[in-house]
């Protein structure tokens, strides 16, 4: 930005600004505002506050929204030093700091060490030389506070004069999102562009809402009061949270959307899923264990039915995943097991599970009646049969980053229950009940490269020289030894799913060892790495419909990867996912890179 220009013309320019008020320059985005106002403690950055007309509007609108009990501080910060003293004159008497500050360094407002729920960039981005904008977008993160929103409205055209005389440079929303996603914000809003509200024809502005995620905190004293404060006449709560959590930790794909509600934005998950991962945990409990999940001696729970879930007894735990295919009685048993754990989760902990001295439910399922088939194979598309589940978004966020802190609370809580009833008597002691925790582990999937390797020796057998499948990693032929790898690390993410299993040199193999590979040694690897899928899982020249193998891959990748479609067949689309993967595995784990 030019200081010189906007000191000189400081008197134009200013005037300019306040000739359109606040509600039409930032209509596209306002709605946002009642959330960060309500809190009387809420803090604002105007940063390139100019003449002041955004700083005022904000501070009169916290006084008329909190009274004589309003604490919200606007902080304005502008490096011309003419236009902030019109700025200052502006927002007289009024809660408005001011600073002489500018991006990228905002030295003096990072010195106040404090943070922010709303920073407002408006009509700053294009002065921020395209060189500074990583460190701006980083700088500007680390200011905002969990759950705050970071507001930057894009200028579109400017002449050579402009650019020469007032330092403007071409903004791009795509550049400014990577960048964001860079530093661990995601895009809540981006409109399309509007034409100029000073009339002139060769600009237009766009704008573009960041949001730091809830560090989640927020949810913890909730999940607190669930797990061992509140009444539990069964087992059920506890289920419900630790298969969200499971969910939330293994499967970012399965969010179907976000929704905005009055009291705060909301998940929304495919109940089918839901209720696939409460017949899991409960399949070994119940029918190998043996161990009661009421207060009475009847073994049998509101979702155990005659026709469904008593058809399924031969199954195990590790049978109820994602890619598997059922036919015949087993398909139908599993139908209806499914639609009557739908409908246990939501007469019962649903129904019971509510906000500390409210009457106000937290969980909420919106529930399809399924007809029971002949054949099922479990995916996302199949899953969102039943209907939809929904939790706040806080909730979710603190299952997806602190789960193992989480579980093993709500695994401790399930066993004291469990050794309370009269059925587990024998469990009552202390020194007993390692046998409860035992009966409570997770059936995790098993480090396997089996049947990849399988597939490899049979591509190689059958391949001409030139089709020679090379070490995804490094190019190396594999003629040699060879290994098969997990992408993601298995010791840090257990995941055996098709996608993210990798024909490689057995010495890289050895180097790369539980390290995550670098978003650059991703990209090197791309085409080897699609060209492996299509040869391996996807093409098959025997066959003009979608094979088993095709089903099986997408639906494993579709529910594991964040932001895919269920119906996603895209490999494309997968590559980019997998890309966000690594970087969610990076900021959650701090894992080691290679």
């Amino acid at each position: 930005m030019s200081e010189n220009f906007y000191n000189v013309n400081a008197t134009t320019v200013s005037r300019q600004y306040l000739s359109k008020s606040f509600e039409v320059v930032h209509q596209s985005w306002s709605h946002f505002l009642p959330s960060i106002l309500e809190s009387p403690n809420s803090r604002i950055l105007d940063l390139g506050a100019g003449s002041g007309r955004d700083a005022k509007y904000l501070a009169e609108l916290a006084i008329k929204t909190h009274n004589t009990e309003n604490n919200i501080q606007i902080f304005a910060a502008e490096p011309a030093q003419k236009l902030s003293l019109i700025g200052q004159n502006t927002t007289l008497n009024l809660n408005v700091k001011w600073f002489k500050d500018s991006l990228p360094t905002l030295s003096n407002i990072t010195k106040q060490e404090i943070s922010f729920d709303l920073i407002l960039l408006s009509a700053v981005w294009m002065h921020v030389a395209p060189s500074d904008r990583a460190r701006s977008i980083r700088k500007l993160a680390n200011l905002l506070k969990p759950g705050g929103k970071l507001v930057i409205s894009l200028r579109h055209g400017q002449t050579e004069q402009e650019h020469k005389e007032r330092k403007m440079h071409t903004v791009c929303a795509d550049e400014l999102k990577r960048l964001a996603t860079d530093v661990g914000l995601f895009t809540k809003l981006e409109t399309k562009n509007e034409s100029d509200k000073l009339g002139r024809e060769h600009v237009s502005w766009q704008t573009v809402v960041l949001q730091m995620p809830d560090d989640g905190t927020g949810s913890f004293p909730f999940i607190r009061h669930v797990a061992i404060n509140d009444g539990k006449s069964a087992t059920h709560k506890l289920a419900l949270l630790r298969v969200l959590l499971r969910i939330a930790d293994g499967h970012p794909g399965a969010v179907l959307r976000r929704e905005s509600s009055p009291l705060g934005d909301r998940v929304i998950l495919p109940v089918g899923l839901v209720a696939l991962y409460w017949c899991h945990q409960y399949k070994d409990l119940i029918d190998t264990h043996k161990i009661f999940q009421t207060p009475n001696k009847d073994p049998n729970m509101g979702f155990m039915k005659e026709d469904g879930w008593h058809k399924l007894t031969e199954l195990k735990s590790s049978d109820y995943r994602i890619g598997n295919l059922f036919s015949g009685d087993d398909a139908t048993a599993l139908h209806k097991t499914i639609s009557a754990a739908v409908n246990n989760i939501k007469t019962m902990p649903c129904r019971f599970i509510k906000l500390p001295n409210s009457e106000n439910t937290v969980f909420d399922v919106a529930s399809k009646r399924v007809k029971a088939k002949d054949s099922i194979f479990l995916d996302l598309q199949t899953l969102e049969q039943w209907g939809e589940f929904s939790l706040p978004e806080s909730t979710w966020l603190t299952f997806n980053r602190y789960s193992c802190w989480i579980e093993p609370v709500l695994v401790s809580e399930w066993v004291k229950t469990m050794a309370g009833y009269s059925g587990n008597s024998q469990y009552k002691s202390p020194e007993s009940q390692y046998y409860l925790y035992q009966a409570l582990n997770w059936e995790e999937p098993k480090r396997t490269t089996t049947e990849v390797r399988k597939r490899f020796e049979q591509l190689q057998l059958s391949s001409t020289k030139s089709e020679q499948i090379n070490c995804i990693w490094s190019d190396k032929s594999l003629k040699n030894k060879y290994e098969i790898d997990h992408s993601m690390p298995f010791s840090r993410w257990p995941n055996n799913d098709l996608w993210n299993l990798l024909p490689t040199d057995s010495t890289v193999n050895n180097q790369k060892s539980d390290r995550l590979p670098t978003e650059q040694k991703f990209k090197e690897a791309k085409e080897r790495m699609q060209n492996w899928w299509q040869a391996a899982w996807l093409y098959d020249e025997t066959s003009t419909k979608t094979t088993d193998n095709q089903r099986r891959f997408f639906a494993e990748a579709n529910i594991a990867l964040p932001g895919l479609n269920s119906d996603n067949s895209s490999v494309d689309d997968l590559f980019e996912a997998l890309i966000v993967q690594r970087g969610r595995l990076k900021e959650m784990q701090q894992l080691r890179e290679w």
